[in-house]
Order: structure tokens, then sequence, then C-alpha cells
């Protein structure tokens, strides 16, 4: 694969250009690690069908769909601000109808809210600008207000547990479901049926507040490319002869070699990749 890279003197370099470039600035940022518990599982109309006749459910794995994030400013400290955001967790359950049977998956969705509030300076203007627009004439975005904007990173949700339960009053949708969801979950999300899934999932996610703002900063030069773009001509199998065998994949580590690296004393054996 083809990189790229600068100038060999370019490190060596002493003398340097001063250049403002509008970048984005971090003003502040946190990360947290949150075991979201017995969150209800929602169910197309068939999904909840083969739930209510369930006698058991596994959890198979969970993906993030979507963050939906909403900020305002805290009243009364300035520069600070409320970020709500709001989970949507697709899971996958597999579900046993019965004793010694091979189990159906089945695709579900969980919701969940999250607020912090972080610091993100203060701004008093409006800001016009336009973008290009192909085969026609550009045209100016739409002024929005001075606010930071804010970023949340989310690792792939660890499934935890899940528990089949008699369905309560309280199970109901929270709020109403994005189109975009229903239609990845392959239809009209319902609340109504006899059973609920309560899973718990462990998320890792970082949150931060960003600006755009103008810095000052040193300029060698300009990053030219000193690789050749190389085309993939190779058949498929010359391209397989090169790959090495998988020797680890049919010779799994013993126990002295899982506790030989940084993993020893935890229990865990990571697969070391090359």
């Amino acid at each position: 694969m083809a990189e790229n890279t600068t100038t060999n003197d370019t490190a060596d370099r002493s003398c340097s250009e001063p250049v403002c470039i509008d970048a984005r600035r971090v003003y502040d940022s946190c990360g947290d690690k949150d075991c979201l518990s017995d969150m209800p599982v929602f169910f197309t109309g068939e999904g909840q069908e083969l739930i209510d006749s369930a006698v058991n459910v596994r959890l198979r794995d969970a993906d993030v769909l979507n963050v939906m994030i909403d900020i305002e400013p805290v009243p009364f400290h300035r520069g600070f601000y409320s970020i709500d955001m709001t989970y949507f967790f697709e899971v996958s359950l597999d579900v046993f109808t019965s004793p010694c049977t091979t189990p159906s998956c089945v695709k579900g969705l969980c919701i969940s809210d999250k607020k912090v509030i972080l610091y993100g300076s203060e701004g008093n203007v409006r800001i016009f600008s336009s973008d290009m627009t192909a085969d026609d004439y550009d045209a100016q975005n739409t002024p929005v207000r001075s606010l930071p904007t804010a970023n949340v990173q989310v690792a792939q949700p660890i499934p935890l547990a899940a528990l089949l339960k008699e369905k309560r009053p309280c199970h109901r949708l929270p709020r109403k479901i994005p189109t975009a969801i229903t239609d990845r979950l392959g239809g009209d999300i319902s609340d109504s049926g006899e059973k609920i899934v309560l899973a718990t999932l462990g998320v890792f996610s970082i949150v931060q507040l960003l600006r755009n703002v103008q810095m000052l900063i040193p300029a060698y030069d300009f990053c030219v490319p000193e690789k050749r773009c190389v085309g993939s001509t190779d058949s498929p199998c010359e391209m397989f002869s090169r790959l090495d065998f998988p020797t680890d994949e049919f010779f799994p580590p013993n126990v002295s070699e899982c506790g030989s690296g940084d993993n020893s004393g935890c229990g865990c054996c990571a697969k070391q990749e090359d």
C-alpha cells in the first residue's frame, strides 16, 4: 500500500514560515466506562412474537447504530455546555423457544440517555459560510450560532447479559424512533407483547467539545509524496502465495505463553497479531 512521506530533509530544517490555519481545537473532553444494565430491548412485531414464545435468551452481539446529540449553554455558568446524548444500540439475541433446540437469531433495539457538562469557551458571533455545489451556483450556508461542536466517540459495546422477564407497564418506548433506525431493523418497533428482554452492555466513550479557531503554526514545506502509487495487477493466487501461513490459528498458545507477555496476571491471553 502506498504511503505519503515528506522530503527527507524536512525534519532537519531549522527555518520555518509561520502560517495561519483554521482548525478544530479541543477545549474540553471526558472519557467514561458505563455499565448500562437492564435496558429494555424492543423488537419488530415479528421479533416480539418470537420473544413471547421464548423460554430463554442469550446476548450474542451489540453495535452502536447512532448517537443523537443536543448541546445547550449551562445557565449562570459562562462557557460551560450541557451535552445530552441518546444512544441507539442494535443487539443480537439467540432465542430458545424450547430446551435442547437450535436458537433463532433476533435483532432488537436498546435506548440509553447520557448527559455531561464540559467547558467549550464563549463565542458571540454568527457564522456565515458557503460551500461548492456541483452542477449549480454556490449557495451560502444557513448562518449558525457560535456554539462549540460536540463529538462522541463510542467503542464497540461489550455484551454482558440478557434476561427474559414478564413485561410491565413501564416497559414502553421512551421516544419516537428515527426512520433510519427502523429501516435498519426491518420494520416498525413494537412495545406490545407479554415478555421483555433486559440487556446489559458495557460501553466505553469519549465526549469532546471543539471550536474552529485560527492558529499560527510553523510550516516547513508542503508534503510532497515520494512514493509512486502502484496498482495491483496480481492474480488472486499470486496475492495469496505472499501471505504467511497462519500458524497461530492451528497451534494456539499454551498457558506459559499466555503469562509471558503484557497480559501477565490478568488471566487473559489475547491473540498476538503479526
